[in-house]
């Protein structure tokens, strides 16, 4: 999974425009970063940026805005009505997609022990990166604000973590860390602003007080009335959506609501969402629902529509989840082209591409016959008895044939690093023994590709062989072919190990993987003849 982090810094002004922009575009400008929101608040003089990409352009990107900062805030001379002690004032990094809390705090670390080298400024860790337990969270860090932050940073308990230990009167202080990633979330009620604050004190994790705290952890929120809208609403931070889920707050709002005899009409989602707290309510109303959906797509309409989150306007998917925002057409030529395209390149004088790209074609093709005929067994009135078996295989050739279409191009390209390995210089013994384990790399990397296609297409002979036994048996050739098809992209495969094992000098290696091989080989042969078999004695 591509590893994707969000960075919410905020910094104090909300007035100059020309600052703003200098900073957005600071941001916009590092490579493999996206500039998702800019939202600035005159009052509070205050904007928040919220951005996402790699964890070191995210790095680059927090860098280069505080670059930008230090040269066009001044603290000295800032006013306005949100508790800030800096310039910066705060820097969170969030955990998106493939990346854990822990790299998260790391990239903070980095963050701040450069820029408090370069520019010289001082800087609090907080939340997850907190190294005290008594400087976690913000507000207790912010206490006196900007106009206390001298007095205090003579106190031994206050002094920073990293930076400057003394005042830095045109800066301020920056607080940076990593939290879970926060969801503003608001449920629509027709009712009145104490009502649906009513609902929220019930929910919130911190209730109505120590003594009567709430059911929900790590939820924030309160009850107001929005006058544009007409309506009130239960407007909450869900601080970890892991935790407490967007569907399960808005089901007990309804539970809530129905109590009060209020109706519920919709929710909406403030700003971008991860995919997946949008799949996990998708996964609970299949599950309550016992329905059965599996395309990615799909499942995202279920929960936008069970959820509500059109009744305030359009919830589209590719401008408000993360990965689809951020999200790059892959580098895939062969498996883009038309079929004729593919057939003429394979054909060329060329040697690229060659026998592990047509073995990639082939075992994605085999899987696709046999998640086609499930899927045309799937829902015919005189298959219904079959019905539990469709719905077990469908989602598993399904996924398996788009995850073999990349392997068709990446096959292509595994010799990319043996070729860079045989240009490398060899005069020297020490530039031999570097080119020698660059090229070993290289030729390991080209035996991982085919690898990679006997793996995934050995997963899939159950569900195949279930397919052979209840699927449509007007379909029969299309699964035959499918089980050949299969069977021969994983020979083909094998063909391209067995070729490039030849130099590795790694016996352990050779072994193993050599043994892995053969026996997926032998396996495809096994379980090819035993579709044939099963469609024959249908």
């Amino acid at each position: 999974m591509e590893k994707i982090i969000e960075c919410v810094p905020n910094f104090s002004e909300g007035r100059n425009q020309k600052t703003i922009e200098a900073i957005a575009e600071a941001i916009r400008k590092v490579a493999g970063c996206r500039l998702l929101d800019v939202d600035a608040g005159y009052s509070t003089n205050r904007t928040v940026y919220t951005f996402v990409g790699s964890p070191q352009s995210v790095l680059e990107a927090a860098l280069e805005s505080a670059r930008v900062a230090k040269d066009l805030i001044d603290m000295r001379t800032h006013r306005g009505e949100h508790p800030r002690f800096g310039a910066m004032d705060v820097c969170p990094f969030v955990p998106v997609a493939g990346v854990s809390m822990e790299e998260c705090v790391q990239i903070a670390q980095s963050f701040a022990q450069k820029a408090s080298e370069e520019l010289a400024i001082p800087f609090y860790l907080y939340e997850e990166a907190a190294k005290k337990d008594y400087r976690r969270k913000l507000p207790d860090l912010r206490e006196g604000e900007y106009e206390g932050l001298a007095a205090r940073l003579q106190d031994k308990r206050w002094k920073p973590d990293l930076g400057p230990d003394h005042f830095v009167p045109e800066w301020g202080i920056t607080a940076t860390g990593a939290r879970n990633f926060l969801i503003a979330y608001n449920v629509n009620l027709i009712a009145t602003p104490n009502q649906a604050h009513r609902i929220a004190l019930n929910l919130r994790e911190a209730g109505r007080g120590e003594t009567d705290p709430g059911r929900l952890p790590e939820v924030k929120g309160m009850g107001w009335f929005v006058k544009e809208y007409n309506l009130a609403q239960v407007t909450v931070n869900l601080t970890d959506y892991r935790i407490t889920p967007i569907h399960v707050l808005f089901e007990e709002v309804k539970k809530e609501a129905e109590g009060l005899k209020l109706p519920v009409v919709g929710s909406e989602i403030v700003g971008v969402v991860p995919l997946e707290s949008l799949l996990l309510a998708a996964d609970y109303y299949i599950a309550k629902e016992d329905l059965f959906v599996y395309q990615e797509d799909q499942k995202v309409r279920l929960a936008i529509e069970r959820l509500g989150l059109n009744s305030m306007g359009t919830f589209k998917p590719e401008d408000r989840i993360i990965e689809y925002i951020i999200a790059e057409k892959p580098d895939e030529p062969l498996a883009n082209m038309s079929l004729r395209g593919v057939i003429e390149e394979v054909a060329s004088r060329s040697s690229a591409p060659g026998g592990g790209s047509v073995s990639a074609v082939l075992a994605a093709v085999g899987v696709g016959l046999g998640s086609m005929v499930a899927k045309l067994t799937h829902g015919v009135r005189k298959f219904d008895a079959v019905q539990p078996q469709m719905q077990e295989i469908i989602p598993t050739l399904h996924k398996l044939t788009r995850q073999l279409i990349p392997l068709i191009d990446a096959d292509t390209s595994a010799f990319n690093d043996y070729m860079e390995g045989l240009r490398m210089p060899k005069t020297t013994k020490e530039e031999q023994q570097l080119r020698m384990q660059k090229m070993q790399d290289g030729l390991k990397t080209a035996i991982h590709v085919p690898l990679t296609t006997m793996r995934l297409g050995d997963t899939a002979w159950n569900a195949l062989i279930d397919v052979a036994r209840y699927g449509n048996p007007a379909s029969k050739s299309d699964t035959q072919v499918g089980a050949k098809s299969l069977e021969t992209g994983i020979w083909g495969a094998y063909q391209n190990i067995l070729i490039n094992m030849i130099d590795i000098e790694d016996q352990s290696y050779k072994n193993s993987t050599l043994a892995e091989a053969e026996i997926i080989m032998h396996r495809a042969s096994e379980n090819c003849h035993r579709v044939l078999t099963i469609l024959d004695q249908r």
